[in-house]
């Protein structure tokens, strides 16, 4: 009986496992089924592109992007400059064309697509476009030419004894004669010769001239400048030509805001002078600007892009155009570098000097100064006293050029003096002693720059040499200058 009850036990639980063991074969079977399942019908979702980042040419053009994905996919594009070929897609590899449109905005600008897929995965791609306002005028370069222009920008500079400004001419806005100056003449460049100069700056407006639109600079006005550079080079006078104030369109515009739009008319403007003027010989030098206002890191980083700009522009037109002797400006406390230059050595820089405004050049009271008509030691008037300097005397100047050549001279950049002036007034009480200020002022600043390696050029707008007549006007002026050379 014991043993009846016995199997009947083990049969009742065999009853029971066999069952449960059955179960959980299934159940595992299934599990592996339903991983199995996962890996061939329902993949790990996957979205891909061939680049996040694409930059187009101001002129526009084509790029392709490759979109990977394992489900269907859309992109979002607001950029009305930027067309692409297709918006929707699905597969392992789809193949894009993004096309962009040429900007002629003189700004850079930019748009994210955004790629979607179904699977909740998403993509970004960073697209841009810098501006450009005009066309290349870069149109006809030429290979490298070192025939004439054998000298680098130290052995250059050294040829430099003294220059002359022509000031309030070529710049004049309105035309060459519009602020009282006569057309220049060779027979003047000769007459500034015999005085002892042998060097011309060639102040010069070019934005006056220019299409608004296309940034063309008239036919007519570079063939006069041309000649004006002529009639230095006939002479053998080295001539600085520039791009100066013309109503301020880089000068008053270091800004980041203006950065793009400035950029683009001073490559426009010095493809044009570089390559209408690339046939002078190493007499010929250019200079980036006149006086820019950049007196603040911000600025200066800007002004910095314009002289990179004008140095790439001019070496890209070739011919002798790769070696000539560039010029660039800024303020002296903020100038930190040189440009990049493919030719080496063949960079100068360029500052200006009126101190004291006040004495040099003011001609009338103002809110923040007046007139001083006394300078330098010996020359201070007991009967004027408050028309004496208070500032800017001959330890001001001295600190100011050991200043220049520290930072530049010495290290093997040359420097262009390529303004500096003092000039005469008939109001003082005592006027022996004023004129005697201004002679000292001149002779004084001249020596200073000559002695520390600067090379000096005279500002002169008509007042000291009579350009109708070439007869001398003022002859302290000029002696005065002449002292300070030797």
């Amino acid at each position: 009986m014991k043993k009846n009850l016995l199997s009947a036990s083990l049969v009742t639980q065999m009853r029971i496992r066999i069952p449960a063991a059955i179960t959980f074969f299934f159940f595992l079977i299934a599990i592996i089924s339903s991983i199995q399942c996962g890996k061939k019908g329902n993949p790990a979702p996957e979205l891909g592109v061939s680049a996040t980042e694409i930059s187009f040419l101001p002129e526009g053009g084509t790029s392709d992007l490759v979109v990977s994905a394992n489900a269907q996919w859309n992109i979002v594009n607001m950029a009305s400059w930027l067309e692409v070929s297709s918006t929707k897609g699905s597969g392992p590899k789809t193949s894009i064309k993004l096309t962009a449109s040429p900007n002629t905005s003189g700004t850079t600008r930019s748009v994210i697509l955004t790629i979607s897929a179904d699977n909740g995965l998403a993509q970004r791609v960073s697209v841009s476009q810098p501006g450009r306002l005009y066309p290349s005028y870069n149109t006809s370069p030429k290979p490298a030419d070192i025939n004439g222009m054998e000298s680098n920008a130290v052995q250059l500079a050294a040829k430099i004894k003294v220059g002359w400004n022509i000031g309030n001419t070529l710049e004049a806005i309105g035309g060459e004669t519009a602020w009282g100056n006569p057309l220049i003449s060779e027979s003047y460049i000769k007459f500034v010769k015999q005085q002892g100069f042998n060097a011309i700056r060639l102040p010069c407006s070019w934005n006056q001239y220019s299409d608004k639109l296309t940034g063309k600079i008239d036919d007519n006005w570079m063939n006069r400048v041309k000649q004006v550079v002529q009639y230095c080079v006939n002479n053998d006078m080295y001539v600085l030509l520039n791009i100066h104030w013309d109503g301020g369109w880089l000068e008053n515009n270091c800004t980041p805001a203006k950065q793009d739009s400035v950029n683009a008319k001073q490559k426009a403007f010095w493809e044009q002078i570089a390559t209408a003027m690339r046939d002078f010989d190493e007499h010929l030098m250019f200079a980036s600007a006149n006086e820019p206002n950049a007196d603040n890191p911000t600025n200066m980083a800007v002004l910095a892009t314009y002289h990179q700009t004008f140095v790439d522009a001019v070496r890209s037109t070739g011919g002798r155009n790769t070696y000539r002797a560039l010029v660039v400006q800024g303020s002296p406390h903020y100038f930190k570098s040189m440009p990049a230059d493919s030719t080496p050595k063949r960079l100068m820089y360029e500052d200006h000097n009126y101190t004291p405004s006040q004495f040099t050049f003011l001609n009338e009271d103002v809110s923040w100064g007046k007139m001083v008509y006394y300078w330098g030691e010996g020359n201070h008037s007991a009967i004027e006293p408050d028309r004496n300097p208070t500032y800017g005397e001959e330890p001001d100047l001295i600190a100011y050029y050991r200043q220049i050549k520290q930072q530049f001279i010495d290290k093997e950049i040359p420097v262009l003096l390529g303004e500096y002036g003092a000039y005469r007034r008939t109001t003082p009480k005592e006027l022996d002693k004023h004129n005697a200020s201004v002679d000292y002022w001149i002779t004084f600043s001249t020596k200073q720059a000559v002695s520390n390696g600067l090379k000096p050029f005279f500002w002169d707008t008509g007042g000291a040499l009579d350009r109708r007549n070439n007869t001398v006007r003022d002859q302290r002026t000029i002696n005065a200058i002449m002292a300070g050379t030797k």
